[in-house]
């Protein structure tokens, strides 16, 4: 089980300009869970929507198992399951009428669409609202829908477009416990500009920015590279505008004793008294994407 992009670039284009949404990517997906990280606009959605078969690369290919996936048709899309940014429902569907619909559409048989989604609705905590509209729903719940219709055709290949907006922090352990789970033998690729959902559970990441990637590794491998750039200091609060100017700050924790604890990228010589502190992945985000 593989997926690979070789040298995939989208471009879109009207009367006046042009621009290229993704640039030249070439990646190797295998089992496993894989993070797709970046700051917004940086093309994580057009090359996920290309990867699902919705939209057509301007250049490169991307393959299944060897074959390109629009010479697999249906067969790929048996194979994968797509939570987007933004789902479609009908207004008047309620949790288990919306399921129901989308498991007609990805051909389960009435005895498996009623299995899956009693499954589902279990583990996503949304028994109590199965005939509750889902135009009623909290955003959180909505999202929990979606990830269900995306895991109801047990894909071999899961794609999920910023999977835990929306949902709590305890939702969001939930959530990627069961990807975590999920993912033993198959395919999840998570994109997300939430750098926690990414250093917990993805065994492999690749950084995108501007349509092109940057970096790919595990978070291990990754994070090494900031060693020596990250530190935490003590600090007056009357000096935080001043410090913010001079270092990237990347935490700010007001104390009990009064003083303010700066996490922040530089050098030991940007704030006296300033202790190194282990890296993870947010400070090279924050690196990569700093905050303006």
């Amino acid at each position: 089980m593989e997926l690979t992009l070789e040298h995939v670039s989208k471009q879109f284009k009207d009367r006046q300009n042009s621009k290229i949404a993704v640039d030249d990517v070439s990646l190797k997906f295998g089992p496993g869970v894989w993070g797709l990280l970046g700051a917004n606009g940086s093309g994580k959605t057009t090359l996920m929507r290309m990867i699902c078969g919705i939209m057509k690369p301007t250049s490169g290919r991307i393959c299944y198992d060897g074959v390109e996936i629009d010479h697999l048709g249906d067969a790929y899309r048996d194979a994968i399951g797509y939570l987007p940014q933004e789902f479609g429902f009908y207004p008047e569907f309620t949790v288990q009428q919306y399921l129901e619909y989308i498991a007609a559409l990805k051909g389960l048989t009435d005895k498996q669409t009623r299995q899956k989604i009693d499954e589902l609705l279990t583990r996503l905590s949304l028994e109590d609202v199965r005939k509750k509209r889902i135009s009623k729903l909290s955003g959180g719940m909505k999202r929990r829908v979606g990830i269900g219709q995306a895991l109801l055709n047990d894909p071999e290949f899961l794609v999920l477009d910023e999977p835990t907006s929306g949902l709590d922090p305890g939702e969001r352990v939930r959530f990627r416990n069961l990807l975590s789970e999920f993912a033993h033998d198959r395919i999840v690729l998570i994109s997300t500009h939430i750098v926690s959902d990414i250093e917990y559970i993805a065994t492999h990441n690749a950084i995108m920015k501007n349509g092109a990637i940057l970096q790919t590794g595990s978070t291990r491998e990754l994070v090494v590279q900031m060693e020596g750039r990250v530190f935490e200091a003590s600090i007056d609060p009357r000096d935080l505008s001043r410090l913010e100017e001079k270092v990237q700050v990347v935490n700010v924790r007001n104390e009990a004793d009064g003083s303010v604890s700066l996490r922040y990228l530089g050098t030991p010589d940007d704030i006296p008294q300033a202790r190194p502190q282990e890296p993870r992945l947010e400070d090279l985000y924050l690196e990569l994407f700093p905050r303006k």
